[in-house]
């Protein structure tokens, strides 16, 4: 420990050393800071100097700095940087109303921008920050913070010595990361005191940039110069360090540098040496060079580059002169520790401080990147920098100033281009052998988890700003370099097709291409076109296409490319092509440039081409599966191309590109490419070189709809970005309705720009969320609007756009629906053709390739193929050909060659096929005779020829005969020929060789000949023909001008907008008429003639199999349809049934016991075996049943005030008024006054954890069961349930069930007899009730059914927890069994009592009737309680029917019985009946109702009595007095109230004092009308849970009736009533039957009640009161907006361990706050919420996640996501709140939560279920 100075400060040099000491001693850490902070404060309190330095604060950022995963706000409106962040306080200090805000979780950390007004505008500051509170400001005392000027530099160098200490070179490179992670825990203190600081506010934080920044402190303490052992020890490990991180001081550098680079190592060798020679370096050599050593081409390729970079220095030359700088080293070499980054981040609100720290961190740049690379903890590190760099760069200014005095983008760029060096391979496209080019190596670390992420956001980010983007544009050199970089992933990530075997490993590296073009290549270049918009900025296009160009040319020379591509290889990535297409569409579009003045020759066009094509056709390769061999990863890549995110950075630049050559370059076919040239002959057989007959057909549907997208698509050539907008969006519609967030999701148009909102408005309409019966959630959608259905429905768009094929499929069949719907088409439409935006200008060249002899050859042979059946043509060709045909239409040169003298006469080459190029002339050509090559074995081998004849182009092979054989292949290479002037000799890559006969397998395919076909057709003839073929009539097409000229004045009909085949066929014959007159004539010619088709015969039949195969069709498809109908509406009844918690309306009754009543025997059907019959005793059928543990009922509360969640500290729930809490405060209240076992008696369980028991109404045999579970046991693969715990799903209907509720075996027969009502008295009815309870319960013999069910009673004991389930002091006893028996049968009673909402005014039986099993769950109760027999003496029934012996009181137990009037009726009533022998007669029920009523109504009496005043109580005790004696006293209420009061008031219930206690009572005055409701309102819960009772035990419907008369109904149907009287005089004292003298039996009972009270009045009074009335429970009710819910929890501590949870939740039921998979709460291995769940809801917890929005289920041993009830303006979820916008809640999904929290439904709803392991 350092001694300390005596005197306090005696001036510098006396106080360093110890300072110095003090950092170093290293159990003086905590003393030391005391120290320092002593000394700061000049011997003044700590805590006041603290308050005085703030006094002078004149800071006017908020600068609070977060890290990762705290919680802030963007808003865009205010946001001038796209980063621009608010912490929660100053946000919600602002005004942000309105405003296009979000919420987001913080993914690396960031720093609060309120005040900043080079990133926000300043009407978004906060209160706190708006006023610049600089000016009155007093000026800070001089000698205040005098001390800290001394003290602090020596503080801050003690800090740096320690980092200096405690760094030791990793060896053998692997890092002593624990090392590190000591020295920096050691220094946490110094580093918070640091940070304590920074928080001082201005006038402190500018003291300590003034120490970090000044150079002559750093001098004079750290040069290790002077007598100190220790500093000059620091300094060397410093120096060490320095150097292994292969960096040197400039002067070290100079000497060996020089000689290296002359003698043409790598320049890397110098970095990794510092200063050494290559064998002696003293740090580790750096890992690039290993890797070099075994490649020498990265090597000759390295110098190369190493030659280009400007300055070599950027990568190696580090000197450090103040204190930042070092510590922004160390903090670099420690790989970004929290503190220090938080520290150093905290300093960024001084100006000075802000400056030059950006200046240090732009310094250290290479060396940040070096360190990346070698940690093996990238990802924190990398948000650690990205934490930093974001607040430096965003800032327009900052990064300006020091992009022009640290050329930060030099940096930047050269820090890139080294940093992807590392992973360089040698490209293998094109030429493997000879090739130069080197690509990215996907498989590397650096790439597949996208290490590089860091420094290309960066860049990212200073290319938003224009200034510093102005700047890159104009430095050429740094152009250079970029396109270099680029080039690295020219090519990359390269796929060989393979033909044989299927590949062994499908590699992932794709995903790391794909993104690194997007994220190094794409983004950059989105930023730099972002600068691009005007015509000042000509000069940067130019630029930037010129070095372009020159990078690509030195591509084709790398990979030694001539005029082929390499075939079967393809790949996705041609970062430069896209970089020279973009750019060429901005100039065009917005720059106004000339085309022709920045595009190459001709042969670099050419050459530009055929890799974008190569992709083209590739996909269309894959579509047809001719990868499949390479594995899934092959579509993947298809797939990703044209993806929502990556489309407009890939597909959309290749077909601009394109479009572009094909612009320019005379046309030279693109169809082989797509190897179909061979199909495109006019003979009905043909062979094939290139292609499986298989993928014929759909690689002419890719080769087709290729040409389709390139001719039509208009995104680059003319449109606006709103037309894109919503061309896009109509797209994305089309295909699917869409949620707000993803309309369409392409970078550069982000949801809530203000064009997005309008066009979406304009084109869709909002579907507000709903739901669907089976419970799953649907979000708010967008759906199109009719209108763009009818106009704007673009399958163009839609094919360019989809990932899957399908897409296409769904956005056809919504067209087709939307046609029938709106009668606008009834049949299966074809797509709709959509008029084109007019091309711009400069690309008028495109419609060369519409009009050229070529495409009409080929359109005329697929038609000709189409209408002669030919095989391997699909409708879709058709629909492709048509719709090129009537493109060229739309596109036609305006004049045309005088018509009139035109005569198709002279026969050339292949001009014999047509005169000119012009497509409106072509069709009406007639072409007689064509030469063919076909298989010898066809059929068109046996003609002659003719004299005159055309020569079919497309054959295969050129033997070159007579006439010339045009030939698509040969065209295009002659066209690549001429143009290079080359020998043909050379370059024969893809046609193997002239003559493919000698290339194909010799005996493979028949010999070739030549035949010559007669055909006479024109393209107008065929068209009409295939008009009549698709309507199947001769003569069908009639031409529409002849009825009506105006046809061809106004040509857009509406009538042809919509349609099949023949609508397509009409449309376009009708746009050659109006297009020249002689078609008009010759079209009318052909109607006329109708010329009988060519083969006749052939055709005929041809046509005749087609209409049979049509009218085949269309029957099977009325027949599928039907059954699939019928399939859907059974389905459909057997979910109802299965599924829904409630709907009356289905009415198929499940056949259970209670059915038809004239069957002797209750008929079972096993689902499993099959076999209906009755349950017996030794082959029992059980039905499927779920048992669960429920604490629903517990959760009543006696108030219609639904509870709210507490959103404040004032709100708080208590559980007090909840009916678990009522019921087990009287139980304890009993227990503690009475004897056990009758209190036990006097109550029901089962408020909490109760057993509830459903079943689907399914039954099975029980043994069937057994192996069924066993058949499951071995089957490991199910997942979601475990059939260990008796889990399993119902064989029929899959609904979940853990049990099996055996069948009592009964007679219905027997059944009737005992409904008959008998006429015996009251008397003798009791007398028999009680013989029959005296019958002891026989065990009964040992059945198959006995047994199952006494396993099934484990079972529902087993089901809940042991604490829910003993409650009597004596553990184990048999009064337990008994309580809890019949309190099952309470709870489900109850259960269906809440299911039917509280009250049995519906009647009837709810489906929950239909598939209740409360009947054979009673005969299993009853079994099992027949076998406690209750003694005699103590039987409940004796104390209601009979007076009992004035001499037998038994006065001997030391606790008494619990006195009649305190028991619960409802459990008399069970315990009752379930001790009788079963079944019952209703006669007997009926009479144990009556009795059970008087006793009901007496309680009633009493308690009114405790109610009312003292006065009320004496009117009415002499009232009840003078009645007594009239005739039907006994049926009264005043004469009986009368009675009670003055019995009851003999002891000393009635004494004064209660009227403090009972302020519930009403001070009102009780009139009769008050009482009567009074008595009736004590009844009901009794008579519902009764009459319930009979309609499961004897069957009958319950009554519906209103609410007002339920009690007169109820009592009527229970036979209380004798006959129904009506009701405006009817009493509820009207029901009673007293079975001895009334009012004999109430003194007997009240005088137990006054007995107590003399010892205990207050007990007496209180468990008199009973709470009948209790609502039906509902969850807590939650506040309108979550972020209400989310502020205020998402902070909150945690009340068990005190903090603040990772991932909070909070139940939905009591609003318990709990940590979710928290360890800090975990008990016994149970993690809190799983505990909760358990304690809460007997293993059913509903939480809401406060971090995520969702609210998850867990019930027992498995939980499931059940998903949000809080949605945005939109209707959608934000799972996980990654959008951040503000939720509401949605009052129906919270409806349809609760209601499967109180219907038990969970299980059978949710459907992904998991286990949870107790880890939640």
């Amino acid at each position: 420990s350092p001694e300390r100075p005596r005197a306090p400060c005696t001036g510098p040099p006396r106080l360093g050393q110890p300072l110095a000491r003090a950092g170093a001693g290293r159990g003086a850490g905590a003393c030391a800071l005391e120290w320092c902070r002593c000394l700061l404060a000049g011997g003044e309190p700590w805590d006041s100097f603290v308050q005085a330095v703030r006094a002078y604060d004149p800071a006017t950022l908020c600068g609070l700095v977060w890290t990762a995963n705290f919680v802030a706000y963007r808003c865009r409106t205010c946001g001038i940087s796209p980063c621009m962040s608010l912490c929660a306080e100053c946000f919600h200090q602002g005004e942000h109303g309105g405003h296009d805000y979000n919420m987001f979780r913080s993914q690396a950390g960031g720093a609060c921008d309120c005040g900043d007004s080079n990133v926000m505008r300043e009407a978004g500051f906060c209160k706190r920050h708006r006023i610049k509170s600089s000016s009155n400001v007093p000026c800070i005392p001089k000698d205040l913070l005098m001390m800290s000027e001394l003290v602090l530099p020596q503080f801050i160098f003690s800090l740096i010595q320690y980092l200096r200490e405690g760094y030791n070179e990793p060896a053998a490179d692997l890092p002593s990361e624990k090392d590190l992670h000591k020295t920096l825990q050691i220094l946490e203190p110094h580093v918070s005191f640091l940070e304590e600081l920074t928080k001082m506010g201005g006038a402190m934080r500018s003291v300590l940039t003034q120490v970090l920044t000044n150079q002559q402190f750093y001098k004079d303490l750290s040069s290790g110069i002077g007598e100190n052992a220790c500093a000059k020890k620091s300094h060397e490990k410093y120096l060490v360090a320095l150097k292994g991180s292969g960096l040197a001081f400039p002067e070290d550098k100079l000497a060996c540098g020089i000689q290296e680079q002359a003698a043409g190592t790598s320049t890397l060798a110098v970095q990794g040496l510092a200063g050494a020679t290559a064998t002696s370096g003293e740090g580790e050599s750096s890992d690039e060079e290993d890797q070099d050593g075994s490649q020498g081409v990265g090597k000759r390729k390295r110098v190369k580059l190493s030659s280009t970079t400007k300055d070599q220095s950027i990568m190696d030359v580090l000197k450090h002169k103040c204190f930042l700088e070092e510590l922004l080293f160390w903090t670099i070499k420690y790989e970004f520790p929290q503190k220090m980054v938080t520290f150093l981040l905290n300093m960024l609100p001084d100006q000075d401080y802000k400056i030059a720290f950006t200046k240090t961190f732009v310094q250290h740049y290479a060396f940040i990147m070096k360190t990346l690379k070698k940690s093996h903890e990238s990802d924190t590190m990398s948000n650690r920098i990205v934490h930093i760099s974001v607040q430096l760069f965003s800032n327009e200014e900052l990064a300006r100033q020091v992009t022009e005095e640290c050329q930060l983008l030099d940096i930047m760029v050269t820090v890139l281009l080294y940093m992807m060096e590392s992973c360089l391979i040698k490209s293998e496209l094109q030429d493997e052998e000879n090739s130069l080019h080197v690509v990215v190596n996907c498989g590397e670390a650096l790439l597949k988890n996208n290490t590089y992420w860091p420094l290309v956001s960066d860049f990212i980010n200073i290319l938003s700003h224009q200034s510093v983007a102005k700047k890159f544009l104009e430095d050429h050199g740094l152009l250079v370099t970029w396109m270099n970089f680029v080039s690295f992933f020219q090519g990359m990530n390269l796929n060989k097709r393979e033909l044989n075997e299927h590949v062994e490993f499908e590699s992932q590296t794709y995903y790391a291409a794909f993104a690194a073009e997007l994220e190094a290549c794409a983004q950059p270049m989105w930023g730099l076109l972002s600068h691009c918009k005007v015509r000042e900025t000509q000069e940067y296009t130019r630029n930037v296409v010129r070095y372009c160009l020159e990078a690509l040319q030195d591509w084709f020379d790398a990979i030694n490319f001539v005029d082929e591509p390499a075939p079967n290889q393809v790949t996705f990535h041609l970062p430069l092509h896209r970089y020279f297409a973009m750019f060429l569409s901005k100039a065009v579009k917005c720059q106004e440039l000339d085309l022709d003045s920045i595009l190459p020759d001709q042969e670099m066009l050419m050459k530009l081409m055929i890799h974008p094509l190569q992709i083209q056709a590739s996909l269309s390769e894959i579509h047809s599966n001719m990868w499949v061999r390479n594995g899934l990863q092959i579509k993947g890549q298809a797939m990703t191309y044209v993806q929502s995110h990556f489309c407009n950075s890939m597909i959309d630049p290749d077909i601009y590109l394109l479009q572009v050559s094909y612009t320019f370059c005379d046309p030279g076919y693109s169809l082989p490419e797509f190897k179909v040239v061979d199909l495109l002959t006019m003979a009905s057989q043909h062979q094939n070189t290139v292609l499986d007959s298989e993928h014929e057909r759909s690689m002419l549907e890719g080769a087709l709809t290729f040409l389709v997208l390139l001719l039509s698509l208009r995104l680059h050539l003319g449109m606006t970005d709103d037309e894109i907008l919503r061309a896009e969006m109509v797209a994305q519609l089309c295909m699917n309705d869409r949620t707000h967030k993803n309309p369409n999701p392409k970078s550069g148009i982000i949801p809530g720009s203000l064009s997005f909102e309008s066009v979406l408005s304009a084109v869709a309409d909002f579907k507000a969320p709903v739901f669907e019966p089976g419970g799953s959630m649907q979000q708010g959608m967008y759906t199109p609007k009719a209108d763009v259905w009818d106009k704007e429905f673009d399958p163009v768009m839609v094919i360019l756009r989809t990932v899957y094929r399908r897409d296409v499929q769904s956005a056809m069949d919504r067209y087709t629906a939307f046609l029938k719907q709106s009668g606008k088409f009834p049949g299966n439409p074809w797509p709709p053709y959509k008029k084109r935006t007019p091309l711009h200008p400069s690309y008028q060249g495109l419609t060369k390739l519409l009009h050229c002899k070529t495409l009409h050859i080929v359109l005329f042979t697929l038609l000709y193929k189409i209408l002669m059946d030919h095989q391997n043509l699909s409708e879709h060709v058709l629909c492709m050909v048509l719709y090129l045909i009537e493109l060229g239409l739309e596109n036609s040169p305006e004049q045309e060659t005088n018509e009139e003298d035109f005569v198709a006469g002279q026969e050339r080459c292949h001009d014999s096929w047509f005169p000119g190029s012009h497509l409106v002339t072509n069709m009406r050509h007639f072409i007689n005779y064509v030469r063919v090559r076909v298989p010898e074995t066809a059929p068109e081998v046996k003609r002659e020829a003719p004299a005159s004849t055309s020569s079919d182009g497309l054959a295969p092979s050129q033997n070159s005969g007579t006439a010339q054989v045009f030939s698509l292949v040969a065209e295009r290479r002659k066209k690549f020929q001429e143009i290079i002037n080359r020998n043909s000799s050379e370059a024969s890559q893809v046609v193997r060789s002239k003559t493919s006969m000698k290339w194909s397998a010799p005996g493979a395919t028949p010999q070739l000949t030549t035949a010559i076909l007669e055909v006479k057709e024109s393209i107008l003839s065929l068209l009409i023909k295939l008009h009549h073929k698709l309507s199947g009539k001769q003569n069908s097409y009639y031409p529409p001008w002849l009825d009506d000229l105006e046809v061809l004045i106004q040509p857009e009909l509406p009538k042809y907008s919509h349609g099949d085949g023949m609508t397509a066929v009409e449309r376009i014959l009708l746009k050659a008429a109006m297009q020249s007159r002689l078609n008009k004539r010759i079209i009318e010619d052909i109607c006329r003639k109708v010329t009988p088709p060519v083969p006749p015969k052939r055709i005929s039949s041809a046509e005749k199999k087609t209409l049979d195969k049509e009218e085949r069709r269309q029957k099977a498809r009325e027949r599928q349809q039907k059954l699939l109908a019928e399939f859907a509406s059974r389905q459909k009844s057997f979910m109802e049934t299965a599924m829904d918690v409630e709907s009356p309306d289905a009415d198929i009754a499940m056949e259970i016991a209670t059915s038809e009543q004239h069957v002797s025997e209750a008929v079972y059907d096993c689902v499993i075996c099959g076999q209906s019959g009755p349950s017996t005793e030794d082959r029992p059928t059980g039905l499927v049943v779920l048992l669960q543990a429920s604490s629903v009922l517990g959760q009543c509360r006696n108030s219609t005030e639904p509870k709210k969640l507490p959103t404040t500290e004032e709100e708080q729930i208590y559980p007090w008024d909840t009916c678990a809490t009522v019921h087990d405060v009287r139980l304890t209240t009993l227990q503690r006054y009475f004897k056990d076992s009758s209190c036990l008696q006097a109550v029901s369980i089962g408020w909490e954890g109760g057993v509830y028991v459903q079943t689907c109404g399914h039954t099975l045999h029980i043994d069937c069961h057994k192996s069924y579970m066993e058949s499951l046991r071995n089957d490991q693969v199910l997942q979601g349930f475990s059939v260990d715990k008796g889990e399993f799903t119902c064989p029929l209907c899959r609904q979940f069930a853990n049990s099996v509720l055996p069948c009592y075996p009964e007679n219905n027969g027997e059944r009737n007899i005992w409904q008959c009502h008998s006429n015996k008295n009251m008397q003798d009815l009791v007398k028999e009730v009680e013989e029959l309870q005296e019958q002891l319960g026989t065990f009964p013999s040992e059945t198959n059914l006995s047994k199952e069910m006494e396993s099934v009673m484990k079972d529902i004991k087993n089901t809940t927890q042991k604490k829910y389930t003993d409650y009597s002091k004596t553990p184990g006893s048999p009064d337990n069994d008994f309580l809890f028996m019949y309190s099952v049968a309470r709870s489900n009673l109850e259960l269906e009592l809440v299911h039917r909402g509280g009250n049995l005014c519906l009647g009837g039986a709810s489906t929950a009737g239909k598939r209740s099993c409360l009947n054979q769950l009673f005969h299993v109760l009853a079994m099992h309680m027949r076998l406690y027999s209750i003694d005699s003496a103590y039987n409940p029934w004796r104390k209601l029917t009979q007076l009992p012996d004035r001499n037998s009181q038994m006065s001997s137990e030391d606790l008494p019985e619990v006195p009649v009037l305190y028991r619960d009726v409802s459990s008399l009533l069970l315990i009752q009946i379930l001790t009788m022998p079963q079944p019952l007669h209703k006669e007997h029920f009926t009479c144990i109702i009556k009795v059970l009523f008087t006793l009901l109504y007496t309680q009633a009496l009493a308690a009114l009595s405790i109610k009312c005043s003292a006065e009320d109580r004496m009117a009415w005790k002499n009232s009840g007095a003078l009645k007594k004696n009239t005739a039907n006293g006994e049926k009264s209420w005043e004469t009986l109230l009368g009675h009670v009061i003055s019995e009851l008031s003999k002891g000393k219930i009635f004494v004064e004092g209660e009227t403090d206690e009972l302020p519930m009572i009403s001070p009102g005055v009780w009139s009769p009308q008050s009482v009567e409701c009074y008595l009736q309102q004590f009844c009901l819960p009794f008579l519902r849970i009764t009459s319930l009772l009979q309609h499961h035990l004897f069957g009958g419907d319950l009554p519906s009736c209103q609410e007002h008369e339920e009690f007169t109904v109820l009592a009527s149907c229970l036979g209380l009533l004798p006959s129904f009287q009506s009701t405006h005089q009817f009493t509820s004292a009207s029901c009673l039957d007293w079975p001895v003298p009334a009012f004999d039996m109430i003194s007997q009972w009240c005088l137990e009640l006054a007995s107590f009270a003399d010892g205990h009045p207050e007990q007496a009074k209180a468990l008199l009161i009973q709470e009948p009335k209790w609502d039906l429970p509902r969850l807590l009710q939650l506040p309108e907006n979550y972020n209400t819910i989310f502020q205020y929890y998402h902070r909150k501590t945690c009340t068990v361990c005190t903090k603040v949870p990772k991932d909070p939740a909070v139940c939905l039921v009591c609003g318990t706050f709990v940590c979710l998979k928290g360890l800090c709460c975990k008990q016994q291995s149970y993690c809190e919420c799983v505990l909760h769940s358990q304690n809460c809801g007997a293993g059913t917890g509903i939480f809401l996640l406060i971090n995520a929005s969702v609210i998850i289920i867990i019930r027992g041993h498995r939980f499931c996501l059940w998903g949000s009830v809080y949605l945005d303006a939109h209707g959608e979820e934000d799972r996980d709140l990654r959008r951040g916008k503000p939720l509401y809640i949605c009052k129906e999904r919270y409806k349809v939560l609760e209601q499967q929290w109180v219907s038990h439904t969970f299980d059978h709803i949710n459907k992904r279920w998991g286990p949870h392991y107790n880890g939640l």
